[in-house]
């Protein structure tokens, strides 16, 4: 079979190679699956250059999110066990952590429901606990994470507003539903946030970013408010100043979404089923920009590296069916 692989740690496009390979053996209570969509997260960006909290030994295929089909014709979302990830035509995975692929979306849009979803889901309901009628802020809204971030927050019932970086990405959303949007490259996102807020700030802010970002939204978090640490997309990790969230009065929240799949893994399945229902009711559907095949791989993963990509960039190693009947 075709695997992409990376033998040595550095830029994606630099260090992941497409190469003829055996099929990997499924271990204890692991199941062999056919790759019908991978879809590319930043954790890929970070393995590939060796700065993830998980270091799979080398070489190892990139991939952590994937639509597959078991042997016996299941169609799947896992997250393959590496080092066999999904960026190639086999993976392996845990077969007590298989999910059931929604029927309402195609491979690539199921392969992109699973890490970014829950990680918004438990985001915004369990850490956060919005509610409806309060105002979310998502930086990089328009971006895999942050779009989750936002369709889900309107699904809640919230006035979201998305901070973006350019005018293209402002466009995407604008389409996600998100009924403010600030183009921090044209904008102050401090000012523009305090006026469409009426000088109150946002009662959620959803925060994939770190650096700057971090730093805007401890002057725009509400009395009360609660800032969601997701990640640190910027490159930059922030320090912040207990002090202020002390005199401000609001909450500092962590969330490692993965974490859950061993601390509380009936929670993952609940957070599936209410995923598959909003995206039956058609609430929420991923954003996918770009299905490329198996070889622009290295490519893509590149181009989420570099922050060019809007939604989901999915790989499809072989035509799509579409959605199970």
């Amino acid at each position: 079979m075709q695997a992409w692989q990376v033998h040595e740690n550095g830029e994606p496009s630099e260090v992941m190679r497409l190469q003829d390979v055996e099929r990997p053996t499924p271990g204890d209570g692991q199941v062999l699956l056919k790759v019908r969509a991978a879809n590319i997260n930043f954790p890929d960006v970070l393995m590939a250059r060796g700065h993830y909290q998980v270091r799979p030994p080398l070489p190892f295929t990139p991939g952590v999110e994937i639509c597959a089909e078991t042997e016996d014709g299941r169609r799947v979302i896992a997250t393959p066990a590496l080092p066999y990830g999904g960026l190639a035509e086999y993976a392996v995975a845990d077969a007590a952590a298989l999910l059931p692929a929604p029927e309402a979306l195609d491979d690539a849009e199921a392969a992109a429901l699973h890490i970014g979803y829950q990680t918004g889901w438990f985001g915004l309901h369990r850490r956060a606990r919005l509610e409806a009628g309060e105002t979310l802020l998502v930086h990089a809204a328009a971006g895999g994470v942050g779009s989750a971030a936002v369709q889900l927050g309107k699904a809640a019932g919230a006035t979201v507003i998305g901070v973006v970086g350019g005018a293209d990405k402002a466009a995407v959303a604008r389409e996600l539903g998100c009924d403010v949007v600030v183009d921090r490259r044209s904008e102050d996102v401090v000012s523009a946030v305090k006026d469409a807020t009426g000088g109150r700030g946002a009662d959620v802010i959803y925060d994939p970013v770190g650096g700057e970002a971090y730093t805007q939204s401890t002057k725009v978090v509400a009395f009360e408010g609660r800032i969601v640490v997701v990640g640190f997309a910027s490159g930059t990790i922030p320090s912040p100043g207990l002090n202020h969230a002390l005199v401000k009065n609001y909450s500092i929240l962590g969330l490692h979404w993965g974490l859950y799949n061993t601390k509380n893994p009936k929670l993952v399945q609940h957070c599936h089923e209410q995923l598959t229902e909003l995206a039956a009711r058609g609430v929420v559907k991923p954003l996918v920009s770009e299905r490329v095949p198996l070889d622009g791989a290295a490519a893509a993963v590149q181009r989420v590296a570099d922050g060019v990509t809007t939604g989901r960039v999915v790989v499809v190693p072989a035509p799509e069916n579409g959605a199970a009947a």
